[in-house]
């Protein structure tokens, strides 16, 4: 199957469309970091003023479900802390609002674990959707069994992969709330799960979720790095970093076939929709990217 090509504008993505009958579409919407941010950023902010909040994001996500009911709807990471609203109720309210909103699957950030294995074991019953890490090894801990390494949906015809890489935690968070976790190589773990995907499950499109960050200046492995490495993985949707990627980021992987990056920033403010179109008959992908800016006026 080809890789992913990347779609200059709607109206050369629209004539490709019209002259192939063999075509389905898959649509994704995704963020990430959004750190407790129930509310929107208060007027006065110096950054996002009057922007986010999950009530927008929840009626953004029904009008695009309202067009298209078999829409993805992922995270990759840092869904908790940076508001009162964690250190009072522990992510519960984050989950519920989530699991409304249909969120179909996410990925673990640092953050995640700042209540430590425990915390996060007592709130994951009201996530009504699969959290996806594949090279995090709970095995040895409470949390065994309770995430996913990868997942397997079918939206419109369309089988799709989905598996998860998060960032070594050390460092990051203190030893004792992490304890008897190992932390997995995410280049040869990514290499392990997109085979499996692509030659066990047949999946016609694989998305990494991760929480690895965008780019470095030193040697850390990075979403740019990873993706360079992977063979199979078509989407890799970061976070981390909060780097907003307004337009993707495409570079070639292992086989030299593309791979696309993005990536919506942080604390909710936007939301990525990823637009990909499949020729089932030579399986040729054609994708086309944008973010939704959550604020008073969309």
């Amino acid at each position: 199957m080809a890789g992913i090509s990347g779609v200059a504008a709607l109206g050369g993505f629209s004539l490709w469309a019209a002259i192939n009958q063999n075509l389905r579409k898959v649509t994704i919407l995704h963020t990430n970091d959004t750190h407790s941010r129930l509310d929107p950023f208060p007027p006065g902010d110096p950054d996002y003023p009057g922007m986010g909040g999950y009530a927008r994001r929840a009626a953004f996500i029904s009008q695009v479900r309202r067009n298209d009911p078999e829409i993805l709807l992922l995270d990759a990471g840092d869904i908790f802390q940076g508001t009162p609203y964690f250190n009072m109720f522990g992510g519960v309210p984050e989950l519920k609002l989530m699991s409304l909103m249909g969120y179909d699957a996410a990925t673990m950030g640092n953050h995640e674990l700042d209540n430590g294995l425990q915390g996060f074991s007592k709130v994951l019953p009201y996530a009504q959707f699969p959290f996806v890490s594949s090279n995090y090894d709970f095995s040895h801990t409470i949390l065994h069994e309770k995430i996913m390494r990868y997942l397997v949906l079918r939206r419109n015809g369309i089988k799709i992969g989905i598996y998860g890489l998060g960032i070594n935690l050390s460092g990051l968070v203190s030893p004792a709330l992490f304890e008897g976790t190992f932390y997995l190589d995410p280049v040869e773990v990514a290499r392990d799960t997109e085979t499996i995907l692509k030659n066990r499950f047949n999946c016609d499109l694989i998305i990494c979720l991760s929480h690895l960050g965008y780019q470095y200046n030193h040697q850390q492995i990075s979403d740019l790095k990873l993706s360079g490495e992977t063979s199979f993985t078509d989407i890799v949707i970061g976070g981390h970093t909060h780097t907003i990627l307004d337009t993707p980021v495409v570079v070639n992987n292992a086989r030299n076939h593309p791979v696309t990056i993005v990536q919506t920033g942080y604390g909710g403010v936007r939301i990525g929709m990823i637009d990909v179109v499949f020729d089932k008959n030579t399986g040729e992908k054609f994708v086309d990217f944008n973010t939704k800016k959550i604020g008073k006026n969309q």
